[in-house]
């Protein structure tokens, strides 16, 4: 628009509404219109040497994964004066917030599993203490104490194994039903988890992945081992004596 000291004028042209869409997002909704090329050029001022023209085209294709290998190709044959643009480049913040997002649920997820490895050191250490006598015996039987801190390391390395294998498949279950099991519930509580109005899709989306199930799993594994140590190692401390003193 022309530069006024109030600042920029809009450019202003009177048109004739002959529809309304709805495109289920807010965003589209109030800030998109649709009108003949001829006057959006001459609207916004667009011309070249040869007069009014497009600032742009928009192509669509079947699938949308290949958007960056056919902008790669387009920018290829066009050469430098023009610029090949893919939905992923200008949404890029937008997946970037998502990619921190997936980080945080990382080591959220992370966080309640060293939780549930607390919850086994305190049942191992629970589990060492009311075991004390029988301890005893085994020491006086002639048991090591490498033996006994390997008996409680198996049993903890043991709830470990089941524990992560169940919630493994339980999650798996519910991420690969996920499209069956929201619906019920949005259902049943009589809400909407994902309401076009708000959000660009209506629903829950899930595409589990080893590359994220197999690092869950390994560090499962691994903080249940580590939650065993210090339980096998006291009951392995264990007195024989002290232990029996007052049986």
């Amino acid at each position: 628009g022309n530069v006024t000291p109030a600042g920029v004028a809009p450019r202003m042209k009177p048109m004739t509404v002959v529809g309304i869409f709805d495109a289920g997002h807010a965003q589209f909704d109030g800030g998109l219109a649709l009108t003949n090329i001829d006057d959006a050029e001459r609207l916004f001022r667009v011309e070249n040497a040869q007069g009014y023209a497009p600032s742009g085209l928009r192509v669509k294709i079947t699938d949308m994964l290949q958007a960056p290998t056919v902008a790669r190709e387009l920018q290829a044959t066009l050469g430098e004066g023009y610029a090949a643009r893919d939905w992923t480049q200008q949404n890029a913040a937008w997946f970037g917030a998502v990619q921190v997002e997936k980080r945080m649920i990382g080591i959220i997820l992370t966080l309640i599993v060293a939780v549930a490895a607390f919850n086994l050191v305190s049942t191992l250490v629970m589990t060492v203490t009311d075991k004390q006598s029988d301890i005893a015996i085994l020491r006086t039987l002639g048991a090591s104490p490498r033996s006994i801190m390997g008996i409680f390391m198996t049993q903890g390395a043991f709830s470990g194994v089941v524990g992560t294998l169940i919630g493994v498949a339980l999650g798996c279950l519910v991420a690969f039903n996920i499209d069956v099991i929201v619906p019920f519930i949005e259902h049943l509580l009589h809400v909407s988890f994902l309401p076009k109005s708000i959000y660009l899709i209506s629903r829950m989306p899930s595409d589990p992945r080893m590359s994220d199930i197999v690092p869950i799993t390994v560090i499962s594994l691994v903080l249940a081992f580590v939650a065993t140590l210090y339980p096998s190692w006291r009951a392995s401390r264990t007195n024989p004596a002290e232990a029996l003193r007052y049986e």
